[in-house]
Order: C-alpha cells, then structure tokens, then sequence
C-alpha cells in the first residue's frame, strides 16, 4: 500500500512503527512535601498506527486489550501521539505493586507490538 510522506513521518521511526510503552513513577508532592509515589503504566502510539489499527479495528475484535486501547486512548499531538493509560497504582513496600504494574506494562508492550506487526503487513514495509 503507498503511504504519504506525512503519514511515514507519524511512524516516528525510519523505516517503520515507533511506539513507547512506559514504566513511570510519579512523585506528588503537596506543599513541600512528598505526599505519596504513582506507579503509572502509560504509552504513546505514533499516529499513523492508531489511525490504521481504529480503521482496521474489526480485525482485533477479540483482542480485549487492543479494543479497550482504542477506546480510551486520546490524541496528545504529533509528537506525543495517542496517550494510553494502564493503570495507576499508589506505590508501597509491597513488592505485589510493582509486579502489576510490570505485568500491565508487558500487556501494553505485546499489544503494540501487535499492532506495529498489523500496520508493517498493512503498509509492505
């Protein structure tokens, strides 16, 4: 399929599909102090995949992470792309949280890698 050099340009890699999937700890701080710490799953997905995968979605009908990714991930501009959330989770000394939060992130990692796969195919890259 020929793809524009627009829409090469929102792959954000150079010869295909970048996306970041992240591991992010959030530290809030109230006043001046810490008032907690956020273990946060998130990921950006370059424009050009989302918008391939969203019209392409009925090929990932029984994919429910792939379905929900789609539903509630929300546009951030061209350089951040679509913006994703896997959960968030206050952090503790209970190693239980952060084995979630890993395990969230390998979800999110399997499923744009997925969907990097779909758009390769899709475009003959």
């Amino acid at each position: 399929m020929k793809i524009s050099d627009n829409d090469r340009d929102m792959l954000w890699g150079e010869d295909g599909p970048y996306s970041e999937a992240k591991l992010v700890l959030n530290t809030r701080i109230l006043d001046d102090h810490v008032s907690r710490v956020m273990v946060e799953v998130e990921a950006n997905i370059n424009p050009t995949t989302f918008r391939i995968i969203k019209k392409n979605k009925h090929h990932f009908a029984n994919d429910p992470v792939l379905t929900q990714l789609l539903e509630t991930a929300r546009y951030d501009g061209k350089h951040n792309g679509y913006l994703v959330s896997a959960g968030v989770e206050e952090w503790s000394d209970d190693p239980a949280v952060m084995k979630r939060a890993q395990e969230r992130l390998r979800y999110m990692k399997d499923a744009i890698m997925r969907m990097h796969e779909f758009v390769i195919e899709h475009l003959e890259l």
